[in-house]
């Protein structure tokens, strides 16, 4: 089996459904959240389009560790930073994804906090869970569209907002 090229064929659709999403992205509404423990509306869009870059930062480390300023999540502001982080991170991963070896994703990668594992997966179940969590923040973001009216794009299937077949 070629996982690789499977990776980065999944990655290539969620890319586009979820550009579209970006794409319909309602500016003045940055700091909108459905509930005081919701994540705000940018930072969530910020999230999914970071996500994308997580098969690089797997394919090329061991770990990440929070506490130690492996990552800082973007402060992002318009819908054009987030297009633009989303393609450079998806280019990213297609990238890391071309150039690695099938036997890469049998090594171990952990997300960690102060040194303290708070998950660890082999790489390939690594990617396999960013995918899943572009999946799982797109639709809040889809919940959050729909409570301001914002036609929701289609991600497997046309939605209420779109046409049926």
């Amino acid at each position: 089996m070629d996982t690789l090229s499977q990776f980065k064929d999944e990655f290539e659709t969620e890319y586009q459904t979820t550009r579209k999403f970006l794409e319909s992205y309602p500016e003045g509404k940055n700091d909108y959240a459905p509930h005081e423990k919701s994540m705000k509306l940018m930072p969530l869009a910020t999230h999914i389009s970071e996500i994308f870059g997580w098969p690089n930062t797997i394919l090329k480390t061991s770990e990440v560790d929070f506490a130690n300023g492996d990552f800082q999540p973007k402060d992002l502001s318009t819908k054009e930073d987030l297009l633009q982080t989303l393609d450079d991170n998806f280019n990213s991963a297609q990238e890391s994804l071309k150039n690695a070896k099938e036997e890469d994703l049998n090594e171990y990668w952990a997300l960690k906090n102060n040194g303290h594992e708070v998950a660890k997966w082999t790489k390939y179940g690594s990617i396999r869970h960013s995918l899943n969590q572009i999946t799982h923040h797109r639709a809040q973001l889809g919940v959050y569209y729909r409570l301001n009216d914002i036609a929701l794009p289609g991600s497997y299937g046309p939605t209420a907002d779109q046409q049926s077949f």
